[in-house]
This record gives structure tokens, C-alpha cells and sequence, in this order.
């Protein structure tokens, strides 16, 4: 522990000076954060027609039932360009 003597004002700008350095560093960083979540790419052509569920191509038995058939839906993709 470290005591520390002397007027209340001169207590003040000794630590005074130190709570502000630490307030605008937490300042900062939220700022930082809250931009860094807002700015988003586009989406490609190819993630945004896998996420239509319109689109889902789904294995209709075997070990693979139910999960998404990417190859059928590429082959789809690929035709739906033309």
C-alpha cells in the first residue's frame, strides 16, 4: 500500500488526471467496437441463395439424410445463372 498525503485539491489532480486517462481509453474502445460491428460486407450471389431456404437441397435418405446436398445446389446455382 502506498499512502499518499495532501490537500483534497491536490489529490484531485494527482489522481484526477488518471481516471480521465482510463475513462477515454474505455470510451474509445467501446466506440471502436460499435463500428467495427456496423460496417458488414455484401454477400455473394452464393451465400445469399444458400440462405434461401427455398433453395435447400436435402438428402433424402442414407447417412447423409437431411443435411444439405451442396453439390446438387451448386449444380442448380450454376444453371440458375445462365
Amino acid at each position: 500500500m502506498v499512502k499518499i498525503e495532501g490537500t483534497l485539491n491536490e489529490l484531485r489532480a494527482l489522481l484526477g488526471d488518471a481516471e480521465r486517462a482510463t475513462a477515454s481509453v474505455v470510451e474509445t474502445v467501446e466506440e471502436v467496437k460499435t463500428t467495427a460491428n456496423k460496417t458488414r460486407r455484401k454477400l455473394s450471389k452464393w451465400q445469399r441463395y444458400i440462405k434461401n431456404r427455398a433453395n435447400h437441397i436435402k438428402f433424402k435418405r442414407g447417412d447423409k439424410k437431411g443435411r444439405l446436398d451442396l453439390a446438387a445446389m451448386s449444380k442448380a446455382f450454376k444453371r440458375s445463372k445462365k
